[in-house]
Parts: C-alpha cells; sequence; structure tokens
C-alpha cells in the first residue's frame, strides 16, 4: 500500500535521438565490424611481411617507414620543401604537402621520430578510409556490401601500401568520406575534404572532379535553384590542388608550368598513354621481373572492373572519381610498376566484385571463403615480395 499523497512517478527515460543522429549513431557502431576486419587483414599481411623480412635480415619497420617515396616524404616533414637528390634534377616540389604536414604536426606532439609518426599518420588515415569505404557501400547497396567492399579493399594486391608511411590511405579517407557527403548532400563537407584531397597527392583532383561534376548534375536539375552551400562545397573543392600547383610554379618562375616541369624531370608526364603502351610493347617481346607483368595485370583489371562499374550505373560521383584515376593511370608516363599502387585510392572499381561477392556468401559460404582465402595469401605473399625482395620502386 502507498499513502494517499504519495504518486508513484513515471519512469525517467532519456529523450529520443534525432532521426539524424541515431543514423549517425548506428554508422560508427556498424562500421565497427567493417574496420576491425581490415585491420585483421592488415595484421595478418604484417605478420606475413615481419616473418619474411626477419628471414633476409631487414628491419621491417625500416621497410615500412622509410622505403621509396616515403624517404622524401619524411625528408619534407623534417625540413621544409626546397632540396633535391643527385644530379637529375629530382626536386622535393613533386610532393604534395598534406602528408609531411601531418607527420611533422604528430612529430610535434609527440616523441615519435619521423618514421614512427608517418607509420602512424598512414595507419591511421587507413582506418578512417577503410570506415568511409563501409559508409559508401552501405548507404547504396547495405550493410553486407559496405563490409565485403572493405575486406576487398583490404586485400588487394599492393594493399601493403595501406601499412606504409605513404599517402595513399591520407587520399583515400579525404576522398571517401568527400564522396559520402556528396552521396548525402553535405556539400560542405565534400568541397572541404576534396580540397584535402588535392593537397594529398597529384591525383588528389580526381575527387574535386567528382564533387563538381555531381554539383554541376544537381544544379542542372533543379536549374539554378540550389542552396549557397552547394556553391560553396563546389568552390572549395578544386582549391588545394590548384594552390599547390601555382604556389610550385610562383616558386620556379613559371605560374602555369613549374610543377608540369618538376614532374617532368621525374620522367611523369601525361602524355596519353604512349608511355605505357611503350612499357608494354617492351614487356612483350623482351619480358622482364615479376612486378611487370603483376603491374600490367593489375592496370588490365583497373581497366575491367571500371566497365563493370559503369554498368551498374551508379552514382555519378562514384563513377567520375574512379575515371579520372583510371585515365591518369592509363594516360601518364612514368614508372609503369607504380601504376597499381596508384589505383588503390579508386575503391569504387572494387563496387562490382564486392556485389557479387556477397551474392555468392548468400548461396555458396564455402566457395567465398576459398576466394578470400586465397585474396589473403596473394596479397601478404605478393606485398612481402614487394617489399623485400622486389627492389623496384612502389
Amino acid at each position: 500500500m502507498t499513502h494517499a499523497g504519495t504518486v508513484l512517478a513515471p519512469p525517467v527515460t532519456a529523450p529520443e535521438p534525432a532521426p539524424g543522429e541515431r543514423a549517425r549513431v548506428s554508422l560508427l557502431r556498424a562500421s565497427g565490424v567493417a574496420v576491425g576486419l581490415f585491420l585483421g587483414a592488415r595484421l595478418a599481411g604484417a605478420a606475413v611481411l615481419t616473418l619474411l623480412a626477419e628471414a633476409a635480415g631487414r628491419p621491417v619497420l625500416a621497410l615500412l617507414g622509410r622505403s621509396w617515396d616515403s624517404v622524401w616524404y619524411l625528408g619534407i616533414a623534417a625540413h621544409g620543401y626546397g632540396h633535391a637528390l643527385g644530379r637529375h634534377g629530382y626536386s622535393d616540389l613533386a610532393f604534395f604537402p598534406l602528408y609531411p604536414a601531418l607527420v611533422r604536426a604528430v612529430s610535434e606532439v609527440s616523441t615519435l621520430g619521423g618514421g614512427a609518426a608517418g607509420l602512424l599518420v598512414s595507419w591511421s588515415a587507413a582506418l578512417v578510409a577503410a570506415a568511409g569505404l563501409y559508409a559508401v557501400g552501405t548507404l547504396l547497396y547495405g550493410r553486407p556490401v559496405g563490409i565485403a567492399l572493405v575486406l576487398l579493399w583490404g586485400l588487394l594486391p599492393h594493399s601493403v601500401v595501406l601499412s606504409m608511411a605513404y599517402t595513399e590511405p591520407v587520399l583515400a579517407a579525404c576522398a571517401a568520406w568527400s564522396l559520402y557527403a556528396v552521396l548525402t548532400g553535405r556539400w560542405l563537407w565534400a568541397g572541404s575534404l576534396a580540397a584535402l584531397a588535392g593537397l594529398a597527392r597529384p591525383n588528389g583532383f580526381a575527387v574535386a572532379a567528382a564533387v563538381l561534376a555531381a554539383a554541376a548534375c544537381e544544379v542542372w536539375r533543379r536549374r539554378g535553384r540550389v542552396s549557397h552551400r552547394l556553391w560553396t562545397g563546389a568552390a572549395l573543392a578544386p582549391l588545394g590542388w590548384t594552390a599547390f600547383l601555382l604556389w610550385v610554379g610562383r616558386r620556379r618562375g613559371d605560374l602555369l608550368g613549374g610543377y608540369f616541369d618538376v614532374q617532368a624531370r621525374w620522367g611523369s608526364r601525361f602524355d596519353l598513354g604512349r608511355g605505357s603502351l611503350r612499357f608494354v610493347r617492351t614487356l612483350l617481346l623482351h619480358g622482364g621481373r615479376v612486378v611487370f607483368p603483376m603491374a600490367l595485370l593489375l592496370v588490365a583489371v583497373g581497366v575491367v572492373l571500371f566497365v563493370l562499374l559503369a554498368l551498374d550505373r551508379p552514382p555519378l560521383p562514384l563513377l567520375v572519381y574512379s575515371g579520372v584515376l583510371l585515365l591518369v593511370v592509363l594516360g601518364g608516363s612514368g614508372i609503369f610498376e607504380s601504376k597499381p599502387r596508384f589505383l588503390l585510392p579508386a575503391f569504387p572499381l572494387l563496387l562490382p566484385p564486392a556485389r557479387a561477392l556477397v551474392r555468392t556468401a548468400k548461396a555458396r559460404p564455402w566457395h567465398v571463403a576459398v576466394l578470400v582465402a586465397s585474396l589473403a595469401g596473394l596479397s601478404y605473399l605478393y606485398g612481402a615480395y614487394l617489399l623485400v625482395l622486389g627492389n623496384a620502386p612502389l
């Protein structure tokens, strides 16, 4: 019994979150599974690499943190721009500033040296990128496809680069979340992240191209009746890439052509594919080490995947982004064995196989398990070979 003056109060409940807040919380929770799978895949790859590196008497952290382009980025982080290497006119002005700036910031606020700071930046960016891939895949085709997309990305033959002190993870993180922002109508975020992507790598302008194409399509669809956020996001998108090119051009005394002259001294220029055709002809006539036919095969697979993606009729920004990255790979000269690395950020190319993987998993889960195990074996062994034995630029 209760006294007459006693009233049983109703239980106090927390207010219901807004629909948008619920979606964000759900996305963050669900992406943990995909990011966990990605992390597990890359840690397993690092374990295989460590075993092979120890057998060869080479320190694995040095391989991951101070190989090829990593040395240039760490030099910029430590000393700034303005240094050259050797007698060939190579300049560090060819390397974009976002990654070395992040490495410098981590070194300043921690006790980590340049190599360790570079690895921390790359590994963190790879996890952020994996969450972004999951967000895009889930938004378009559901959670299973989002998870499959992340898993396939982590098991690519060149995915060892995602564990190195390289810029591809930073570009992929900016690109994935910029594209997600475009697909969900967050134009300011899309433009800002596209500007950062343009500061990450020379091919980072592909993100700006995707944002601008999506914005133009929206303006056309709405006959110009769009919000100021869209115009602002579209204006922000190309600023990072353009600003760095103009800055380099000013330093070189050629505002519009200075950066491209720097790249040409590295043997990198856009020649409509003539350099790539010469490489293929030489490879077919004279053969080469395993990295050369493997690079050719991976680029060819990238072309096939782009055709499949186009046939799936994905949202325009994904098609534009992947198409621009593929065009740079096919039409650019330079070190051919590095071209598969340039395609690592082109994650929309993996959407058709991710959807096929999910469909197969429902009917033949055992086949999927064998396929994933085979991809993992190829990724781990080939990645370890590239770093420890390949002796070819990455």
